[in-house]
This record gives C-alpha cells, structure tokens and sequence, in this order.
C-alpha cells in the first residue's frame, strides 16, 4: 500500500484529491460561510457598500472560487512538476552527450517512483554504453596494429579519390614512408609504374609484375568497392607475391621433376635390361625370342614418347579460338570416344567455345569418372544454359574424393593414381579458364563425384 502512495500515480491522486477538497472549501467558504456573514457585518456594523453574497448566485460563486484557486492552482503545478522538469533537463542534456559519443554522463537523482526507475534504467544504459564503447577502443587499436604492421599494403580511398586510411606497408610502397592521409591516390600513382597504375585504374583484381628498385616485383591486387558511413569507398590492397610465387615455383620444378624421373626409371630401367637381354639372345644366336625382346622395347619407348607428349601438350596449350557449336553434331562425336548417359536435354542454342579443347576435356573427366570405381551406366554428362553462363557437368557414383584431394585435385602434377601424371584435370582447369569460365569439384549425395565446367556465353541468341 505504501509502495502505491508512494508512487508517481499515487501522488497524482493525492494531489488530486487535495485539490478537490481545496475547491470545494473554497466554493463553500465563498458562498456559505465565512466569507458571506464576513460581507454581512461589513456592509451593516461598518457601514460599506458591500453587496450582498447572496445575490452572488451559484455562477458567482463558481466565478469566485475559480479566481482564488487559480493562482493556488499554477503553485501546486510548479510544485508537482519541478521533479519531472529537472528530470528532463538531465535527459536531455544525456541525449546530447551520447548523440556527441560522450557516454560519461549519469543522472544523480535518488527517487523511489515510476521516475526514480527511469533513472536507474538510464544509468544502467550508459554504464553499458561505456563499456561497449571501451571493447570497441580496444578492438579498434588491435586492428589498427594488426592492420599497421601487416605486410600486405591497405589504401582506402574517399569518393574524391583522397587517401582515408593507409598502413606502413603503403606508405613505404607509395610516399617514401611519409603519411598518405588526405592525398590524391590518384596523382600518387602518377609516380608508380606503368603496369601498377594501369592495374589500379581497372578497377579489377590483378596478378602483375613490375620493376622496382633495379627488380622484378610480383604484386596481386585485389579491389573493392563498398559504402563506408553511407559514403562511397574503395580499398585496395597491394600484396607482394615474389617469394611466394618463386617457392611456389622451386616446387613444382621439384615435383615435375620427381615425376619425370619417375617414368623415366619406369621405362627406361626395363629398356636397358631388354636390351641386354636382347644382345646376349643375339650372341648365342637365339633369334627366335629377339622379336619379343624389341617388340616390348617398342612398347615402352611409344608410353614414353606418349608421356613426354602429354606434358608438351599441357605446357604448349593454344589460345582457344571461340566458335559458335551446334550441340547435336559435337555430342555424337563426343560419344565416339567415350561413353555416358545424358540427363538433361540438348540445348537449342549453339555453344560458344572451342570444340576441338572442350572435347578433350570432357573425355579426360568422362574416362576419369568411369576409372573411379562406380558403375559405368552411372557415369552422366548435363548441360544447363543459365543466363549468361554455360554449365556442363561429369558425375560419376564412385568414392568421391576427400577434403585433402579435392583441395588439391587441380593443381600440376598431383594424382592420387600410381601411374598418372596428374595432368588430366589441371589440363580441365587450364583450358576451361583460358576460356574465362572455371572448374568446380564437388562429392555428391549419395556418393560420387560431380565435376562442372562453367563458361561464359557471350554471343547473342
């Protein structure tokens, strides 16, 4: 009960009531006693001309009573509402102290009503707020550090081209390891190499090299464009890829040539003993097993020749030259040397890349898909024209490929196969992106491996 009164809707009705019963004393005092017997003994023992309260009426009275609680009135309302005034001063002053990112303000008033828990509610928020705000310096300064002391040069541009952020990375690439901030990035560039500006200008991601300080230098830049604080920027980051590229490539050397000299010892060791074999057949006079003997000589010198042709073949890959294809003609010839099922309808459009590429393609994933160990009438070819893009795709039912493998499945010379060159799919991804499409490896449901070509259809139809 005593909670109830003394909330802000008790007092209200405390007020209230109060302020009735003021009314009411106030009408009688006027209209029934004092104030007419008051009127009475002036306007007859004193002799003034009074007149009478009771030609006052109830009108008068009303009138009467309501100018003297008027001022009482504008009193009680001060009274009542001078708490809620300093109330919403403090608020406001907070809501501006917050809208200028200051969260150190706190209103220092001790009430036990409705506004007493508005109070503790709003003292909580900034409590909270300080401490967000004070995760959010801290995380801010470990990415500042992170971002100062990477490697990796960062510039990001405003929407006139000035330079907003900048890491000592670019700083040292572009100003000499002065400060880049509010410079045009643009008239920077201007004293950049050709190739790195021309890069930046196309506004694409790029992989270029340039000289620099008397040195080939490999940079990969990478471009993005996006709304910071609703206003447009772009960032671009300069990452040199020199000594990565050049490990990179000390290991493919070195797998090329441990794959090499690999087949070379597998047909080269049992040649050489053929060859004695075939010598000593032909001192004793033997000649009768000496067709064999160079008949398997022949053999394993043609599976050299076809090996050291197919990394020829990898290494001397034309431009493809892109042609209009009819679907109909070019699957026929495709199911000449190879066999699957097709599971979606021949396309009514003509393709658009190269026929005689492609094909061999396809034949490398379809033969690949039959040797993976499913059923052969498993193994199914799809084409599916969307919008823009042509997607072709090999699926088999076999074991599928690990997370290991499929990271790995299109890189130069790695094959999980004893006597494979792990060409076959590098050979898929060279041509497909000589094509400016890409290659996708994925394990189906249900086991399987499913293998997609996706290629740019850019003629009109």
């Amino acid at each position: 009960m005593w909670r109830r009164m003394n909330s802000l809707q008790g007092r209200l009705t405390v007020l209230l009531t109060v302020a009735a019963l003021a009314g009411a004393l106030v009408y009688a005092g006027i209209t029934q006693w004092p104030l007419p017997q008051l009127l009475v003994w002036m306007h007859t023992d004193l002799a003034l001309a009074i007149r009478a309260p009771m030609q006052l009426g109830i009108y008068g009275g009303l009138l009467a009573s309501v100018i003297v609680l008027l001022p009482l009135a504008f009193w009680l309302a001060g009274l009542v509402m001078a708490p809620v005034s300093r109330l919403l001063r403090a608020l406001e002053g907070a809501v501006a102290s917050y809208r200028d990112g200051d969260f150190s303000f706190s209103i220092a008033i001790n009430r036990r009503d409705e506004l007493g828990e508005l109070i503790r509610m709003h003292n909580a928020l900034g409590q909270t707020l300080r401490e967000q705000r004070q995760h959010l310096v801290q995380r801010e300064l470990l990415l500042d550090t992170v971002v100062q002391n990477t490697p990796v040069a960062l510039v990001l541009t405003d929407a006139n081209g000035r330079v907003a952020y900048a890491n000592i990375a670019s700083r040292h690439l572009f100003n000499e390891g002065r400060s880049l901030h509010g410079l045009d990035f643009a008239a920077l560039l201007a004293d950049a190499p050709e190739a790195l500006r021309r890069a930046v200008e196309s506004g694409e991601d790029a992989l270029l090299s340039v000289e620099m300080d008397g040195s080939e230098e490999t940079f990969h830049l990478s471009q993005r464009a996006f709304r910071l604080q609703g206003k447009p920027h772009r960032l671009q980051l300069f990452r040199r890829m020199t000594r990565e590229l050049s490990r990179q490539e000390v290991a493919t050397w070195k797998r090329v040539i441990r794959v090499i000299s690999h087949e070379l010892n597998n047909s080269l060791a049992p040649i050489s003993s053929l060859a004695h074999s075939g010598a000593e057949l032909a001192r004793r006079g033997s000649i009768e097993r000496l067709p064999g003997v160079f008949a398997t000589i022949g053999e394993r010198a043609l599976h050299l020749h076809s090996f050291i042709a197919g990394y020829a073949s990898f290494a001397k890959l034309p431009t493809p030259q892109l042609v209009a294809v009819p679907w109909a003609p070019f699957l026929d010839g495709l199911a000449l040397h190879c066999r699957y099922q097709l599971t979606t309808p021949v396309p009514t459009h003509a393709g658009h890349f190269d026929a005689a590429q492609i094909e061999q393609v396809l034949i490398n994933l379809i033969k690949n898909a039959h040797e993976s160990g499913g059923a052969d009438d498993e193994v199914s070819l799809s084409i599916l024209e969307t919008g823009r893009e042509l997607r072709i795709e090999v699926a088999d039912r076999g074991p599928g490929m690990s997370e290991t493998v499929l990271a790995q499945a299109l890189l130069p010379f790695y094959s999980t196969k004893r006597s494979g060159t792990g060409l076959g799919l590098a050979l898929a991804r060279e041509i497909t992106e000589a094509h400016g499409g890409r290659i996708l490896l994925a394990n189906r449901e249900g086991g399987g491996l499913r293998v997609s070509l996706l290629l740019p259809q850019t003629t009109p139809r």
